[in-house]
């Protein structure tokens, strides 16, 4: 009897918008996916296809996230760890072993361990990791659909130069994780011309 184990990864950690996103997996042993992978190293095409193909195959699946404001609130590393639980507590079938992306799981009652770099190593963990990644990056083309001039369709929320140059020059939405220190800056440089403007 195969014991039940789930992957977990987290994608979105470094993004200075939207939602830490993080999935949850229980592959079926009996049913081989090809060409996983850490979900970095393969290309949005083949992204798209494989996370069909899971969401379809695996025995359970599930995206935990949490919000701009709880990472404002608890920290990224807290966020992480909650949208980690929020996942896998999620699941429609309990799993017996958690293994998470990194190096440290959450505080759960779930049986777990840590393995860095796992997203190229277990076959769970890539799949998480793949869901994760096409979860969140259709938010930012979702996001970029509203606000287009920020070009998140682009750089997903990334701190890229373009992005900080957008950032400075539009500040920050509402979807802007308000304590990442790329939107303080540019919500004091917007004070500083607002103040220079009066």
């Amino acid at each position: 009897m195969n014991k039940i184990l789930a992957g977990v990864d987290e994608v979105g950690r470094g993004p200075l918008v939207g939602d830490v996103v993080t999935a949850a997996v229980i592959l079926d042993p009996n049913y081989q996916i090809a060409g996983l992978a850490d979900s970095k190293k393969i290309s949005e095409k083949k992204r798209n296809v494989l996370a069909s193909e899971i969401k379809e195959h695996a025995l359970a699946w599930s995206i935990g996230r949490a919000s701009p404001q709880e990472i404002d609130k608890l920290n990224i590393l807290h966020a992480t760890m909650l949208a980690m639980t929020r996942a896998v507590d999620g699941l429609s079938i309990q799993p017996e072993h958690v293994m998470v992306d990194g190096n440290r799981c959450p505080n759960w009652q779930y049986s777990s361990e840590a393995i860095i770099k796992g997203d190229g190593l277990i076959a769970e963990i890539s799949a998480a990791s793949i869901i994760a990644k096409v979860a969140r990056d259709e938010e930012m083309v979702q996001l970029d659909k509203r606000h287009p001039e920020y070009g998140f369709a682009q750089h997903k929320g990334y701190p890229t130069k373009l992005h900080i140059a957008k950032l400075a020059e539009l500040g920050p939405l509402a979807e802007y994780r308000m304590s990442f220190k790329p939107v303080q800056q540019s919500l004091s440089l917007r004070d500083g011309q607002l103040a220079g403007s009066k």
